[in-house]
């Protein structure tokens, strides 16, 4: 089956635009706060920075980061009469800490090129898959899709219903299975097939649970046993709405396989979106896609000055 029309990725979009639309909520947030931060003040004193703090701390962006912030704004008391003035150096404050996020995939020398997609259930992992796997089709790539979450009821169903609609292929076991032979039967598939593409689905239960843990780091050497530098890549799906609980995901998934990029979603439905911001400045790692909406083209490419501008 052929994408829907809906999600045409050859169709013209205006990202900017829509990004700003469905920042709407963050970007609220912030100039109310700010607004009423400037409303019986024309010029900004103590007393203002410490509520702009407070705005910032409550936005997700996180204490270190907002302090950091506020010392950088101390240095440009002279250049700030107003709200306008404040924003501009808030944006291109944030946006050199960004920066230090907006790497892009690792380049694809091998082939295939195998990408293992991690994360906690609920975050729209296997979405985030799915969109990926048409984006990549669209690019004229052969895609071939691991359902390696054997365990939560329904994974592969899901994930068989947007390889058909990526125009994908997919290779799934029975429900129960070993995670590490899926895994392995699929980059053996990929290689026979002359895939250009393995995106390797995986379990999500709680992060707490070492076990997990564990069972992710099998399915890493399992894909190892058949190309050595396999995976190339390791995608960690975070929920923005989470909020500063993401920052845990990221360690400790960081921590047991070395996490190489992060997809970031469902930023359309919060407004602390200032989390981006967070977790770039505390980790720095990567920040490849951020998603928006339930739309394929909703899975976009992160860009840190669009994304500031979208904000404020």
């Amino acid at each position: 089956m052929a994408l829907e029309s809906n999600d045409d990725l050859s169709a013209p979009t205006d990202h900017s635009k829509q990004l700003k639309n469905r920042l709407s909520k963050t970007r609220q947030s912030l100039s109310i706060g700010l607004s009423r931060i400037f409303s019986l003040k024309k010029g900004i004193d103590d007393d203002s920075l410490e509520s702009l703090e407070e705005l910032l701390v409550t936005s997700d962006i996180g204490i270190q980061t907002s302090i950091d912030l506020i010392q950088r704004i101390k240095k440009n008391f002279g250049a700030i009469s107003g709200e306008d003035q404040l924003k501009s150096i808030l944006k291109n404050e944030i946006i050199s800490f960004l920066n230090v996020c907006s790497g892009i995939s690792q380049p694809r020398t091998s082939k295939p090129h195998v990408i293992m997609v991690v994360g906690v259930n609920g975050v729209g992992k296997t979405t985030t898959i799915g969109k990926l796997a048409a984006k990549f089709t669209a690019q004229k790539l052969k895609v071939l899709i691991a359902a390696s979450d054997t365990f939560r009821a329904g994974a592969t169903e899901q994930l068989s219903i947007w390889a058909q609609r990526a125009e994908a292929e997919i290779i799934k076991h029975k429900e129960k299975s070993d995670p590490a032979a899926v895994a392995y039967d699929s980059v053996e598939a990929a290689l026979a097939r002359n895939s250009d593409i393995v995106l390797i689905d995986t379990a999500g239960r709680l992060h707490t649970n070492t076990n997990l843990m564990e069972e992710l780091k099998k399915v890493n050497r399992s894909i190892s046993k058949k190309i050595s530098d396999a995976p190339h890549e390791i995608l960690l799906v975070l929920d923005a709405t989470t909020g500063q609980n993401a920052l845990s995901q990221v360690e400790l998934f960081h921590n047991a396989l070395g996490v190489t990029g992060i997809v970031l979603t469902k930023l359309d439905g919060t407004a602390k979106g200032g989390i981006v911001i967070s977790i770039c400045r505390t980790f720095k790692i990567p920040l490849h896609y951020i998603g928006i909406g339930e739309k394929i083209e909703d899975l976009q490419s992160f860009d840190p000055v669009k994304f500031v501008t979208a904000i404020f």
